[in-house]
């Protein structure tokens, strides 16, 4: 006896809300077409800036921008493509999606990483002369300020939906908020004591941050894509949901998963042996309704076991505990 619910949206490891596809679709639209957006704005005026200054730490930033661009316009197809349906090939839905995203923009800012080093250790051996560095300090400040707005509308949305693509996007631009902020230190020592080394070690700073970030997004991604389980809390959760009712007596082989906007449940319950089939599937659908209030987007697969008769069953996966 099993039910599937996949109706609703939005769940990454251990987070929990309570939205619809549709609301939070909505959401996590509006925040790729904000971040791509931003990214073709800041490309705009860090090239000017880099193309009037000349500066390798504006250079790095520019590049950055330049591939969180390309990671943006990936996160704003792979959320559209993770809300999708179901359909023949993939009855588990396309939620996926979501963490190939976030595998490419980890490796794209890998990517970015290594130019911004190369550039900034060339400049430290060979450094060339730094001009305009009022005209790099405006176009900073501003690229911060913008940064700074997406990535607050993008935490509101991650709070709200909880995708991965979007916790990806997100850790692109807090890298670039770093990154204008560390430029900005660049520039200003550089217009105070006229060392150019000060920039270009500035550029090696933000190579370091983007490699640090660039980890943090594969490790989330990964572990959506590992099936990695919920959060403790989360299937602590779970299991009082489903004893809430006196009718199952406990829980076992409870596992669960993230696909981008869906969570995928499965657990045996413990019922009464002596209860008729139809009061059996009325607890089990009792119990996925309370879950499916915790878990709107949630998949439940729930399999009733005769209390104190339950026998290993379920092929690959089949050990009661």
């Amino acid at each position: 006896m099993s039910h599937a619910h996949g109706h609703d949206h939005g769940h990454h490891l251990g987070h929990i809300h309570g939205l619809s596809i549709a609301a939070s679709s909505q959401i996590t639209r509006q925040v790729t077409r904000y971040a791509v957006a931003v990214a073709l704005i800041l490309i705009g005026l860090k090239l000017y800036a880099w193309w009037y200054s000349g500066s390798v730490a504006l250079l790095a930033s520019l590049a950055d921008s330049s591939l969180d661009l390309v990671a943006s316009l990936v996160t704003f197809f792979a959320v559209r493509y993770a809300a999708s349906p179901p359909d023949a090939q993939h009855r588990f839905g396309h939620g996926k999606a979501e963490a190939f995203a976030s595998l490419i923009q980890a490796g794209l800012v890998f990517a970015s990483a290594a130019l911004v080093g190369r550039e900034a250790i060339v400049a430290l051996i060979d450094p060339q002369p730094v001009t305009g560095e009022v005209a790099g300090i405006v176009v900073m400040v501003l690229s911060t300020l913008l940064t700074g707005l997406l990535i607050a509308a993008q935490s509101r949305a991650l709070a709200k939906t909880g995708s991965v693509a979007v916790a990806g996007d997100r850790a692109h631009y807090a890298s670039d908020l770093a990154s204008n902020l560390v430029v900005l230190i660049g520039i200003a020592a550089l217009a105070v004591t006229g060392l150019s080394r000060i920039d270009a070690a500035c550029g090696l700073a933000v190579a370091a941050w983007l490699i640090w970030g660039a980890i943090s997004v594969f490790r989330q991604a990964s572990a959506q894509l590992m099936d990695h389980e919920l959060a403790d809390e989360a299937r602590a959760l779970i299991v009082a949901l489903a004893t809430e009712d006196g009718r199952i007596g406990g829980v076992h082989n409870l596992r669960t998963r993230a696909s981008g906007p869906v969570i995928h449940i499965q657990l045996h319950a413990d019922l009464d042996p002596n209860m008729s089939l139809v009061a059996a599937h009325a607890a089990i659908v009792a119990a996925e309704e309370r879950l499916l209030a915790a878990f709107p987007s949630a998949d439940i697969i729930i399999h009733p076991d005769p209390r104190g008769q339950a026998q290993a069953h379920g092929g690959a996966f089949s050990e009661v505990h």
